[in-house]
C-alpha cells in the first residue's frame, strides 16, 4: 500500500549556541514538514475519551479537573469527522480504557485480552505509616480536595465511553500496554496516533500511553486539535501545559499532526 504524505509539526532541538546568554535560544524550534505514514502500519488510538457527566451532576469533579469543557468541545467538533475519516480508511481504530470496568463485555476488549494472554501484574511496595500520612496530606492539599472527592468518586463509578468515542463493531480495546501491543502485533501496526484526554497526563503516562508503548518500539504521535491538557493556575489561560506536552511528543515520541490535514491525507487512501 502506498505511503500517505501529510504535514507534521516537528521540533528542531539543536544547535545550542554557547556564545549566547541562553544557549538553547539558538535551537531551530518548531518546524512544519511533509512526512509520510504507512496506512497498513498506523492506527488511531482514542484514549480516555470518557462520558463524565455534567457540571450539575458532579460540580466537585469540575472544580478539580478544569479541562472538561475543552474536552467536550473536542468531542463535539473534532472527533466526529476525524473518526469517520479514519473508519473509512485502512487505519484501524484502537481504544485505551481505564477508570472502571465499562468495557470488558465488548468483543474488542475480549479479543485484545485473548491476544495478550496473561499479563504481568505489578506488586505494590509495602506502605508504611509515614507513607500513608504523606498520601493523606497530598489528598487533602494537592488534588482533588476533600470537599470534591465525593463527586469525583461518584462520577468515576458511572464512567463510560463518550458517545462520540464509543467503539464500533470489534474495534480493539486495551486497558494496558501489553494488550495494546498485542493489538499492534495482530494488525501489523508500529505507529500509533493518539487522541483523547489529557495529552500531558493519561496519553503520556497511563497504562497504554506513549511511555508504555515506546518500550515496545512503537512510534507515538498525536493530533494537536484532538487533545487537551491538564493545566494549572499559571498555565491555563494560554494552555501552556498543552504546548509543553506537544513539544515532548515531537521531541521524544513521534509527530504532531493537524486534524484537517490528517483527514485530507486519509481521503487519498480510499
Amino acid at each position: 500500500m502506498k505511503p500517505l504524505r501529510l504535514r507534521a509539526h516537528t521540533y528542531q532541538q539543536f544547535d545550542a549556541d554557547y556564545g549566547r546568554d541562553v544557549p538553547a535560544e539558538n535551537f531551530g524550534g518548531w518546524q512544519n514538514s511533509e512526512v509520510e505514514i504507512a496506512p497498513q502500519h498506523t492506527a488511531l488510538v482514542v484514549m480516555h475519551a470518557w462520558e463524565a457527566g455534567t457540571m450539575a451532576q458532579w460540580p466537585g469533579w469540575r472544580r478539580a479537573v478544569e479541562y472538561h469543557p475543552r474536552a467536550l468541545k473536542i468531542l463535539a467538533e473534532v472527533f466526529p469527522p476525524l473518526l469517520s475519516a479514519v473508519r473509512a480508511s485502512p487505519l484501524p481504530v484502537f481504544h485505551v480504557v481505564g477508570g472502571r470496568d465499562y468495557y470488558s463485555h465488548l468483543p474488542g476488549y475480549q479479543r485484545a485480552a485473548r491476544l495478550a494472554g496473561a499479563t504481568y501484574a505489578l506488586t505494590p511496595i509495602t506502605q508504611d505509616p509515614v507513607y500513608k500520612r504523606l498520601e493523606a496530606f497530598r489528598a487533602e492539599n494537592v488534588f482533588v480536595g476533600p470537599h470534591n472527592r465525593p463527586d469525583v468518586e461518584a462520577g468515576f463509578a458511572q464512567l463510560d465511553f463518550a458517545p462520540a468515542a464509543r467503539p464500533l463493531g470489534e474495534e480493539g480495546i486495551a486497558e494496558n500496554g501489553p494488550q495494546l501491543a498485542a493489538l499492534c502485533r495482530a494488525h501489523g501496526v508500529n505507529h500509533l496516533v493518539y487522541v483523547g484526554f489529557a495529552i500531558n497526563w493519561c496519553l503520556l503516562m497511563s497504562p497504554g500511553g506513549m511511555v508504555d508503548m515506546k518500550r515496545y518500539g512503537v512510534m507515538c504521535s498525536t493530533i494537536r486539535d484532538a487533545v487537551t491538557a491538564v493545566e494549572n493556575r499559571e498555565t491555563a489561560r494560554d494552555e501552556r501545559e498543552k504546548q509543553q506536552a506537544l513539544w515532548r511528543v515531537a521531541l521524544e515520541f513521534g509527530f504532531v499532526f493537524e486534524a484537517d490535514n490528517f483527514i485530507g491525507a486519509l481521503a487519498t487512501s480510499r
